[in-house]
């Protein structure tokens, strides 16, 4: 029997992110198109400033859901676990690659509390599509 080989070895190499997106990736195009700051004003209302937990940033929450749309992910569970491995996804984040993915409950919980009951992610909708237009 041949031995097995052994566990395989990368030299340490420094890369940023931004290296693995190809400039013709989607994502970047999206980014270079969509201004997702107006976000923050839209949904400080619907967070407590001053207890609780520190907030996932709701940009990302946003950009999370695009994403889904955009490449036909409709399970938040399937979506996080692309998030994990896609680099060029992490990069539209601003995920850091030792980042850790919000969680699925964390996204859907979000989506459902927080926006299902107020015009707030109608207007972040909107604003997105009339940016995209």
């Amino acid at each position: 029997m041949p031995p097995s080989p052994s566990p395989q070895t990368f030299p340490p190499e420094t890369l940023s992110l931004d290296d693995l997106v190809p400039q013709n990736h989607r994502v970047r195009k999206v980014d270079a198109a969509l201004d997702f700051e107006f976000i923050r004003d839209l949904v400080a209302p619907l967070y407590c400033q001053n207890n609780g937990r520190p907030a996932i940033d709701p940009v990302m929450l946003i950009k999370m859901m695009l994403l889904g749309y955009l490449f036909g992910i409709p399970s938040e569970r399937r979506l996080v676990q692309k998030i994990q491995v896609h680099m060029a996804y992490r990069w539209f984040l601003r995920l850091g690659l030792t980042e850790k993915v919000p969680n699925a409950s964390t996204l859907s919980q979000n989506r459902r509390r927080r926006f299902n009951h107020s015009e707030v992610f109608q207007s972040i909708f909107d604003n997105i599509v009339e940016q995209a237009i």
